[in-house]
């Protein structure tokens, strides 16, 4: 059998063209279709991939990339070094807010084209991370067709989208790799956890991630349920821009009030792994267990500071929640009942992921939110720019400028070890002051039809189907 059909909870973004793609849901399924200069391994490292191999000089600001010979895009056409140097230019380009598409390129210099097989991109300043965002999509500077009929260089190329409904992805077979054992795969999307289960119930769905402990109970002998992590960070994320939000008092009081352990056994049956800061553990080095329990529940220490904030009985707070995850559902569920000891008289708040996308990440209008926050890229940087004042997607309007020096003084280090004890800094200032409330790195139960292997885990949120085959 060479066609599966995945089970998704969300639909992708309105716009498929990866430059301009903002849920993860969208990633984690177009990562099939797209590839950079270099990829990311299952392992956590970056491998050449629309490059053959590149080189490094000039003091760490010369990246010196050759092109794989027998690359072609999905529409037949041979990718060539204008199309590379014009999708790198157009990522450094402002977004309409000033804001690069992908902020890692606002240090790029120059990008030029020697020769027909030759890249040559030169830095402003050296960037240890640089490379992880040449992971970014290298598209026809041609084809302006991307919104709605994406064409990339992956193993699967993009068939057809039914809005609300499915994606179809089929086998590339002009892929300059291994090709893919699968000749299709539709990923049909469930806002409903119960249609979900009952479609693996019925042998309508083949494959499907990010199942809860409870859902994955529910299926038979048919699946193997496998076990890994979302590489996520998922919180409690907070408002700072909103009353009574804007208090560090209130915000540490709400951290104090939480028991992330307890969450985690009764939303991930004890699989996810307790997060302190907006780091998680697959990123290794950067990853600082000892933030973990910097707040362990000390529910008088969270009434003092609430009294000493001016709000002594407590407040209401509304968490918004994508509705079609339920395993942030089930979370802030836990939350509302640990928050009642405390006086917080916290309500959820349903919406669907385009209103949340709309209302919550875009516009900011919102007081908290459960979410799971991920790394576009495998960087420090990806996950902690976010929370830098003036950064366009930095949601939770967090505001420090000692936050702010810390990652201009990071972003500027030549010496990996500084740079890492300069992100680790970062993370102990969103801890001290509460940007959030911090719970787990989700685990992530995968139901996997028994006949089926091949897929593998990655330390970001992406799903590679390219080595699933029948056993």
């Amino acid at each position: 059998m060479d066609e599966i059909t995945v089970g998704i909870a969300q639909d992708l973004d309105e716009s498929l063209d990866p430059h301009h793609t903002v849920a993860a849901g969208t990633r984690e399924v177009m990562f099939n279709v797209f590839e950079g200069l270099v990829k990311p391994t299952p392992d956590g490292d970056l491998i050449d991939a629309v490059a053959s191999h590149h080189e490094l000089s000039g003091g760490g600001t010369v990246y010196t990339f050759t092109l794989r010979d027998g690359v072609k895009f999905h529409n037949g056409e041979a990718v060539s070094v204008d199309d590379v140097v014009w999708s790198i230019e157009r990522c450094a380009a402002a977004d309409g807010e000033g804001t690069p598409l992908v902020e890692a390129f606002s240090n790029i210099q120059s990008v030029e084209a020697p020769d027909d097989k030759t890249v040559v991109i030169t830095l402003k300043a050296p960037d240890n991370e640089f490379l992880a965002s040449l992971t970014t999509a290298i598209l026809p500077a041609d084809y302006d067709g991307q919104d709605t009929a994406p064409v990339g260089t992956g193993p699967f190329r993009f068939v057809s989208r039914a809005a609300g409904d499915s994606v179809v992805l089929e086998r590339f077979d002009e892929y300059w790799g291994e090709k893919p054992a699968l000749r299709t795969v539709t990923f049909k999307i469930f806002e409903s956890g119960d249609a979900l289960v009952l479609a693996l119930q019925s042998g309508a769905v083949d494959l499907c991630a990010h199942l809860t402990g409870t859902q994955a109970a529910q299926l038979g002998d048919s699946f193997q349920i496998l076990n890994g992590t979302m590489n996520l960070v998922q919180a409690l994320y907070l408002n700072n821009a909103e009353k009574p939000l804007d208090d560090v008092r209130v915000r540490q009081a709400l951290c104090w009030a939480v028991d992330k352990h307890q969450v985690i056994e009764l939303v991930s049956d004890g699989t996810g792994a307790a997060l302190g800061s907006s780091m998680y553990p697959a990123f290794g080095k950067y990853f600082d267990d000892s933030l973990t329990d910097y707040y362990t529940q000390d529910l008088e220490k969270a009434k003092s500071l609430l009294t000493e904030a001016g709000y002594p009985d407590g407040f209401d707070l509304t968490i918004t929640v994508p509705s079609n995850y339920q395993p942030h559902i089930d979370t802030a569920q836990v939350l509302v009942e640990q928050l009642k000891a405390v006086g917080v008289n916290a309500q959820i708040e349903l919406v669907d992921w385009g209103t949340w996308v709309s209302r919550v990440y875009v516009d900011r209008n919102y007081q908290s939110t459960v979410v799971g926050v991920d790394a576009s890229s495998m960087t420090a940087r990806a996950m902690l720019e976010r929370f830098t004042s003036t950064y366009g997607k930095n949601f939770v309007n967090y505001n420090s400028a000692e936050y702010d020096a810390l990652f201009q003084q990071a972003s500027a280090a030549e010496d990996d070890a500084q740079q890492t004890a300069l992100y680790k800094q970062m993370e102990r200032d969103l801890t001290e002051n509460a940007a959030n409330v911090y719970l787990q790195d989700l685990g992530d139960l995968v139901a996997l039809r028994s006949d089926l292997t091949g897929y593998r885990f990655y330390p970001i949120y992406v799903m590679d189907l390219s080595g699933v085959q029948a056993g």
